[in-house]
């Protein structure tokens, strides 16, 4: 099966279809700009049957017993098992991900599923104590109904299964809108493994379309109960303004500027792992992700030292063809987003900053870039770098440290490197983020742990019980064993 030929489709009630809409979202290939595949986009008449469709299914499906839920989850995790090579594959060519990134994507993507597989068990009720005597209160946590599903072009595999998944484990439905980089693997890929899976038609469907041609129709419409959004906080703000204009729940995972601080503490070793957890938190997948280490800010008792190592390591990775082995750095997703790196760097020079590696732009591929110097005020210490382009800044003290690294008006991942790990916790417990991570990279994610932000870096929390209480809503009801004594 060929991938960018036979999943490039609508997947509507079960059915692959072409879109009625009058233009074709094209997708590429990142590093050699092959045509992958034109899919017609989807109307606002097809995203209302997918939800309608959805609605339908979604009844049967909650009064489903779980555990014939779990045996759908589990063979959707065989395939994944199964097909690994191929996915891995195709990751490549339509992401520019390295094989090093497509792995760690698929195989995340397994761990994830083997927790979704045991949260289709775990919508657990409640029997609570009333002060009326005779009276019994039970809670009963029930499916939400039908989630929308918006996801980015970094990490479309794995992302979309952290909200299809437990959604779907938990009694829900689902419609996605994959993003339009990534029509594929965050779309038609994830559909066909729940359809080889055994799903039952209308549970899930995928809408491949664009705001242009559908405006809010996704989120204004009033099937879906939870929309789970995942890019950036522009985009984020709107998705929650109109979701919550429409009383509907939000799950919003959104842009970063994690900061990862080297404090003063280190010996030669520790600097030299603090080194290698910075070159991996803003490099990996060419700095597209939302918890890469914009800023490395390093006390000035180890600056010359760690500088020196880190420049090096930075210099000396490899920008090319993500299926070449020795490629660590591949292409961005497509020219305008290098352009616009490539200009951001421009700027931050004309204003002053010194560039102690300086990468070229060669159409998608974009080497890296680090910079230091910048002026306090710098516009650019503020805002997510969603590339290849890395801030050094220097501090005098863990106060300062902890007062550049809260200077942001986002809070989603961070990292502090100390030779105490204790000293570790109690300066991590100051930074304002979701999460935070003592002796090692930003990016991290665990199915089981907590997932989220604060600030503008989204809202909600995915992940075990996190997403249990993200797709599902409880109800109250109460028997009275005793006749009541009423007042009229």
């Amino acid at each position: 099966m060929s991938y960018f030929t036979d999943l490039a489709h609508q997947y509507i009630d079960g059915e692959w279809r072409t879109g009625s809409g009058s233009w074709d979202i094209i997708d590429f290939n990142p590093y050699n700009g092959e045509k992958l595949a034109a899919i017609t986009v989807a109307t606002a008449l097809e995203v209302d049957e997918a939800y309608r469709a959805a609605e339908r299914a979604q009844r049967a499906w909650a009064e489903t017993n779980p555990y014939t839920r779990r045996d759908v989850l589990e063979r959707v995790l065989r395939l994944v098992e199964e097909h690994t090579e191929p996915i891995v594959e195709a990751i490549i060519d339509e992401l520019g991900g390295t094989r090093r990134k497509a792995l760690y994507e698929v195989r995340a993507a397994q761990e994830f599923l083997r927790e979704a597989v045991q949260l289709a068990l775990r919508s657990e009720g409640r029997i609570l104590p009333s002060p009326v005597d005779g009276r019994e209160n039970r809670v009963y946590r029930l499916p939400v109904g039908v989630v929308g599903v918006i996801c980015p072009f970094n990490f479309p595999f794995l992302v979309t299964l952290k909200s299809v998944a437990p959604a779907l484990a938990l009694g829900n439905a689902v419609v996605v809108k994959p993003n339009q980089n990534a029509p594929v693997i965050g779309g038609g890929l994830i559909a066909k493994l729940f359809e080889d899976a055994g799903l039952p038609a209308g549970l899930l469907n995928v809408v491949v379309t664009d705001i242009a041609e559908i405006g809010d129709a996704l989120l204004e419409h009033p099937v879906p109960k939870v929309i789970s959004f995942a890019g950036s906080d522009r985009v984020g703000r709107h998705v929650s303004a109109v979701a919550g204009a429409h009383f509907k729940r939000t799950v919003l995972e959104l842009s970063g500027n994690s900061a990862l601080v080297v404090l003063d503490d280190l010996d030669e070793a520790g600097l030299d792992h603090a080194v290698d957890a910075a070159v991996h938190s803003r490099f990996f997948y060419q700095g597209q992700i939302c918890m890469a280490a914009n800023r490395i800010l390093v006390d000035r008792s180890v600056e010359r030292e760690f500088t020196e190592k880190f420049v090096a390591r930075v210099k000396a990775l490899r920008t090319g063809d993500p299926r070449d082995p020795a490629t660590q750095i591949g292409p961005v997703i497509n020219s305008s987003h290098a352009d616009a790196l490539t200009a951001l760097v421009d700027q931050a020079l004309a204003e002053g900053a010194t560039a102690l590696v300086r990468g070229r732009t060669r159409g998608n591929l974009v080497e890296p870039t680090v910079l230091t110097g910048l002026a306090a005020d710098s516009p650019l210490l503020r805002q997510e770098i969603f590339g290849p382009v890395v801030l050094l800044v220097p501090f005098d003290g863990e106060d300062e440290a902890v007062r550049l690294a809260n200077d942001t008006p986002y809070g989603l991942s961070g990292a502090v490197h100390t030779a105490r790990v204790e000293r570790g916790i109690a300066f991590a417990q100051r930074i304002e983020t979701g999460m935070m991570h003592v002796n090692d990279s930003t990016v991290q994610d665990e199915p089981m742990v907590a997932y989220g932000g604060e600030k503008f870096s989204g809202m909600g929390r995915l992940n075990g019980d996190s997403s249990v209480e993200a797709f599902t809503t409880q109800k109250w009801i109460s028997v009275r064993h005793e006749r009541t004594e009423f007042p009229f």
